[in-house]
């Protein structure tokens, strides 16, 4: 999805997020959790927001699903690594790169020749209902 303008965009990437995980889930059967869709829609909001207020020109948003978790990347214009900061209650702002690292599995940041890319992983399901194999008993030894 292309991101043209202003910050108007960012509802559209939204419904876009949203709209994608319901194809996948209809169209090609993957298991996408309410929980996935609500996640994707945030860390989108996050992401598209920085490289609307911080990138002038060109940003793309790719989504795809790689596995058990939905990958979504923004491509902007601006070669410069954005900072994530150290959590603090009392700051106003610039909290974006923070929730998205602190609800995401991964957060990759690579700088290209005419730009970056940005890249979280959101897992499909929810992690309510995941197996926790640490909390299973052992096995029987017998």
């Amino acid at each position: 999805m292309a991101l043209n303008g202003d910050t108007s965009c960012i509802a559209a990437a939204r419904r876009f997020a949203a709209d994608f995980l319901t194809r996948a889930r209809t169209d090609q059967g993957v298991a996408v959790s309410a929980h996935a869709v609500g996640l994707t829609q945030l860390v989108v909001s996050e992401l598209v927001t920085n490289a609307r207020k911080h990138a002038p020109g060109p940003a793309l948003l790719e989504l795809r699903i790689a596995g058990a978790a939905v990958e979504v990347t923004v491509q902007d214009s601006v070669r410069a690594r954005p900072t994530v900061h150290t959590s603090d209650p009392q700051r106003v702002g610039r909290h974006g790169l923070e929730i998205v690292q602190a609800v995401t599995e991964d957060l990759s940041i690579h700088l290209g020749p005419t730009g970056k890319r940005v890249t979280a992983h959101v897992a499909l399901a929810d992690p309510s209902t995941r197996r926790n194999d640490s909390a299973a008993p052992p096995p029987d030894p017998r």
